[in-house]
C-alpha cells in the first residue's frame, strides 16, 4: 500500500475515534485557513472499522454518574443527532432502570441532565416505574426495580454503517485514508516529540502532530512510546495505590436472539428504546432454576435480524492485544442462558427464547485504563492519544474536541481525562452499577 513520504497530521487508526478527529480537524484547518483535509492521513493496519467500532453494540446513552462523562456524551450526541442518514444513528432514546441501591445515583445524573440541558424523565418508586414501563411495555414484568430514567435523546447506531459514514465525511474534506498499514515505532527527536511514524510500508515524516486512537490496541501503542505499565495513583482521600497497572483488558459478554425484530415494539408499534435493566431480584430461567441471587444487568436494542445486548464484562488474563477481535465472539459459557433468562425476566414476550440465541461476532475484548475511564491527552509534546477505556463507540464527539486541541485551542471538555488526574488524585466518582465503565 502505497503512502505519502510525509504529512502535517498522522492519525492511527479509523474507527470511530480517528475518523471523527481527522474529518473534524480537516474542517477547523479549513475553516482558519491552516489547510485543509489534504494535509491529513489515518491509517488503518485492516480497514476502517475492522476493530471494536464496526462490531460495537452501537448503544448511544448519557447514563453516566461522573459529570465530566454526561457532559462530553451530551456534546458526543449533538454530533450523531447532526446527520442521523450518514450516521445509520436510530434516535429512539434509552432506558436505565435499577434497584434501590441506584436511586440516588440516578437521580444525580437525572439532575444533571436537567442543568445541562438533556432531555430525560425520572421515575421513583416501584408503582411508578412499574406504571411507566407497562404503560410502554404492556408484558413487562421486572421485579425489585424502583428507579427509571428514560432518556427522550440517545438510542443507537449500525456499527460498520456509522463507520462508512464517517470514511465518506472524511474522503469529501480530502482526507486520505489508506488501509492495510500497520503503525510499528516512533521516531523522536531530542525534545520527545515525533519527527517520523514508522510503519510496516516504510516511514512517514510527520511536520506537525500525531493522533492515535488505537482501541482496544491501546496497552501495545502505549508501550511503543515508552510510556510505564504500570503507575502510582492518588486516590481522592490522599492514599497512594503504587504500581497499579495501567491498562486491563475485559471480555464483552453480548449477543442476540434471532426473532422478527417487530415483535420487540412499544405498545403503540412504535420503535423501543434501548433498554438497561440493573436489578437485585432473584434471576431464575424458564425451567425454574436460580441463575444468580446477586446483583445482575443486562442491556437489550431491537436489531436488523433481532434482538441485541449483553450483560457486565468479565476480566481476562494474559495478553489479548494481538487477536482483541476474533471472527467470532468469544462469550462466557454461562452468558447465553444468562443474557435470554433476563430477557424473560422483564418481559413475558422473550419467554422461551433461550433456543434463539445466536452466537454472533460481537463484543470483543475492551480495553481498560487504571481507573476504568478514558484518557484524551498528549503523552508527547506532539502526540496526542484518544485513549478510550472502551467507552469509544458512543462518543463520536471526542474527534470534534481533539480536533479544537490539535489548532490550539482547550477543551473544557476533554481536560478531566487527563493523565495528571492519577497523581493528583483528581479522579472520577463511581456509582453503584455492577459496570465498569460507570
Amino acid at each position: 500500500m502505497t503512502i505519502p513520504a510525509s504529512s502535517k497530521y498522522v492519525v492511527v487508526g479509523a474507527g470511530i475515534h480517528g475518523l471523527s478527529t481527522a474529518m473534524h480537524l480537516a474542517r477547523e484547518l479549513t475553516q482558519r485557513g491552516l489547510g485543509s483535509g489534504a494535509d491529513i492521513v489515518v491509517l488503518d493496519k485492516s480497514r476502517p472499522g475492522a476493530g471494536a467500532s464496526g462490531i460495537a453494540c452501537g448503544v448511544v446513552r448519557n447514563n453516566y454518574f461522573q459529570p465530566a462523562m454526561s457532559e462530553l456524551m451530551q456534546a458526543c450526541v449533538e454530533v450523531w443527532e447532526s446527520d442521523p442518514a450518514a450516521y445509520h444513528y436510530n434516535p429512539v432514546g434509552y432506558i436505565a432502570l435499577g434497584p434501590q441501591v441506584q436511586e440516588s445515583d440516578l437521580t444525580a445524573v437525572y439532575e444533571r441532565h436537567q442543568r445541562i440541558g438533556y432531555r430525560s424523565d425520572l421515575y421513583l418508586g416501584e408503582a411508578d416505574v412499574d406504571a411507566h414501563m407497562k404503560w410502554l411495555f404492556p408484558d413487562w414484568r421486572a421485579q425489585g426495580v424502583t428507579v427509571c430514567l428514560h432518556e427522550h435523546q440517545g438510542g443507537f447506531a449500525f456499527n460498520q454503517e456509522s463507520v462508512d459514514g464517517l470514511l465518506a465525511k472524511c474522503e469529501a474534506e480530502g482526507v486520505r485514508v489508506v488501509s492495510g498499514v500497520e503503525v510499528t515505532g516512533f521516531t523522536s527527536r531530542a525534545d520527545d516529540s515525533v519527527s517520523a511514524v514508522e510503519t510496516s510500508a516504510g516511514p512517514i515524516e510527520v511536520g506537525e502532530q500525531v493522533v492515535i486512537a488505537p482501541g482496544p490496541w491501546a496497552r501495545r501503542f502505549w508501550s511503543l512510546l515508552g510510556l510505564p505499565a504500570a503507575i502510582d495513583i492518588r486516590t481522592q482521600a490522599g492514599d497512594v495505590q503504587q504500581n497499579v497497572p495501567m491498562w486491563t483488558y475485559w471480555n464483552l459478554q453480548e449477543g442476540e436472539i434471532t426473532v422478527d425484530p417487530l415483535m420487540f415494539a412499544l405498545a403503540d408499534g412504535g420503535a423501543p428504546p434501548v433498554i438497561h435493566l440493573d436489578t437485585d431480584a432473584p434471576l431464575y430461567a424458564d425451567t425454574g432454576e436460580l441463575i444468580t441471587d446477586e446483583l445482575w444487568g443486562i442491556y437489550y436494542k431491537r436489531d436488523r435480524h433481532g434482538v441485541q445486548g449483553g450483560a457486565s464484562p468479565l476480566t481476562v488474563d494474559g495478553d489479548v492485544e494481538l487477536d482483541p477481535y476474533p471472527s467470532t465472539t468469544n462469550v462466557d459459557d454461562e452468558f447465553p442462558e444468562m443474557w435470554c433468562a433476563a430477557l424473560s425476566h422483564a418481559m413475558s414476550r422473550f419467554e422461551g427464547c433461550r433456543p434463539l440465541y445466536k452466537q454472533a461476532r460481537s463484543g470483543g475484548v475492551g480495553s481498560f485504563t487504571a481507573d476504568n475511564f478514558p484518557v484524551f491527552d498528549y503523552m508527547r509534546p506532539n502526540v496526542y492519544c484518544v485513549l478510550d477505556s472502551n467507552h469509544g463507540y458512543k462518543m463520536i464527539g471526542v474527534g470534534r474536541e481533539v480536533a479544537k486541541v490539535v489548532v490550539g485551542e482547550h477543551s473544557s471538555l476533554l481536560y478531566p481525562f487527563r493523565f495528571e488526574r492519577f497523581a493528583t488524585g483528581d479522579l472520577h466518582p463511581v456509582s453503584h452499577s455492577p459496570y465498569p465503565w460507570s
